[in-house]
């Protein structure tokens, strides 16, 4: 029986799931696994949150040092979130030997290559299911799942929260901001709602995902990021009227050798399996050129979902005869030409324009000097000025935003209002 040593760093939310499950599954794993998992430390400011998990207090304490020197403590698993002190104490453990599983997106993403270094100078593993799409095993089916593909897309709806004002904006009919304060008092969203309803924490995963999927460091800098907190009510209904849902989506693919990633509102066709995904459930697609399609769907946060991440990822490290690091030359510097921010799909464009004689024709000279094609047209006149909607063809994003530019300075156009780019 192999006996490891476990230190938790914080009893927050995912920290308490992760304990109870340790707690609760330490016979199961043991036998099902073989391993003896057992907490030796847990770092935690507020007792009481030990206290209330019914933990032992003598392993209590808020001093790192007492981890980084206890030779009995193999894997460190950090809650704290946040860069500091989260990154500075995992570097440290790293150097000493102990690997460690994370859930705290931010600080991987931004400080990876980073981390990885320490991990490979104290011969430690790095591991991190835990910190992309909660309990859904993504990170395991890109890396040990997917060796006979290339993998050619990655469109995922990978945070809970903007899922979740989406999904009711859509069935109840309701105004953004209506939603996102019945988010705040479910406990869905934060006070505070700028890292999910803007994209940062859907950038950081797919900062993640795409670089694994692509076996090429895709940093953030190089990630298009749009959040939700413009999207209205209108747009949603006139997308249900095409057959579309809104989604915001983190979607990465590579084209001729070169990586689009992007992370934005954008419709879906009510056929296809991300538009049935609700609530605060998050759903990953993956296309691989000899599998096909493939989708991974779960809950993408909460104690014990998140936790049930954390500890596969420790039963996972000290599973393995050697720590194994990023399939990919994991380096800050990259090469611009390896990447596009001039990709193509298809678009949705809500504009208001004066009710008119020769409105669309002007509007529609514009696409055809730019070599962008239309779908579908659709008219509603408000009197003095109508709304139109144009559903285009797939089209590269420069030569859009060249053409709205144009559109924007026509006479008989009141307003661009929306424009939503759609996934197929």
């Amino acid at each position: 029986m192999k006996k490891v040593g476990v230190a938790l760093l914080g009893l927050g939310t995912v920290g308490g799931g992760t304990y109870r499950i340790l707690q609760n599954n330490h016979d199961a794993i043991m036998k099902n696994d073989g391993i003896d998992l057992e907490i030796k430390h847990i770092i935690e400011k507020d007792v009481t949150k030990a206290q209330a998990l019914g933990a032992d207090l003598s392993i209590v304490g808020t001093d790192i040092d007492a981890v980084v020197n206890d030779k009995d403590v193999q894997i460190v698993a950090e809650f704290f979130g946040g860069i500091e002190p989260a990154k500075s104490f995992l570097i440290k453990c790293l150097l000493a030997g102990k690997s460690i599983v994370t859930a705290n997106k931010e600080m991987f993403s931004k400080n990876w290559v980073e981390l990885e270094a320490a991990a490979k100078k104290g011969h430690a593993g790095l591991y991190f299911e835990a910190s992309c799409v909660g309990g859904v095993p993504i990170i395991r089916t890109l890396t040990e799942s997917m060796q006979g593909n290339n993998i050619r897309s990655l469109m995922g709806i990978v945070n809970g929260t903007t899922n979740f004002i989406l999904s009711q904006m859509a069935d109840d009919g309701l105004a953004y901001s209506d939603v996102l304060k019945e988010a705040q008092a479910l406990g869905y969203a934060e006070a505070n709602p700028t890292a999910d309803v803007e994209g940062f924490d859907s950038m950081y995963k797919l900062s993640i995902l795409s670089s694994l999927a692509f076996r090429k460091k895709v940093p953030i800098s190089v990630i298009h990021r749009e959040g939700i907190s413009q999207v209205s009510k209108e747009d949603i209904e006139y997308g249900k009227m095409l057959g579309y849902t809104l989604k915001l989506l983190a979607i990465a693919k590579e084209t001729d050798g070169k990586i689009e990633a992007r992370v934005h509102p954008a419709f879906v066709p009510d056929s296809h399996p991300l538009a049935s995904v609700k609530g605060s459930f998050n759903a990953v697609h993956i296309v691989g050129d000899n599998v096909g399609d493939i989708m991974l769907y779960g809950r993408g946060a909460g104690d014990l979902p998140t936790g049930s991440a954390i500890v596969s990822d420790i039963v996972f490290a000290a599973s393995q005869p050697k720590p194994k690091y990023a399939p990919f030359k994991n380096v800050d510097k990259i090469n611009p030409k390896d990447f596009t921010d001039n990709y193509q799909c298809k678009y949705y464009l809500r504009l208001n324009v004066r009710d008119q004689a020769g409105v669309i024709a002007k509007i529609t000279s514009v696409f055809a000097k730019h070599n962008i094609s239309i779908q579908s047209i659709r008219q509603v006149s408000d009197g003095e000025t109508a709304t139109v909607i144009f559903l285009l063809h797939k089209t590269f994003e420069n030569d859009l935003t060249k053409a709205i530019a144009l559109i924007e300075k026509l006479d008989c156009v009141v307003s661009c209002d929306a424009t939503v780019r759609v996934e197929d």
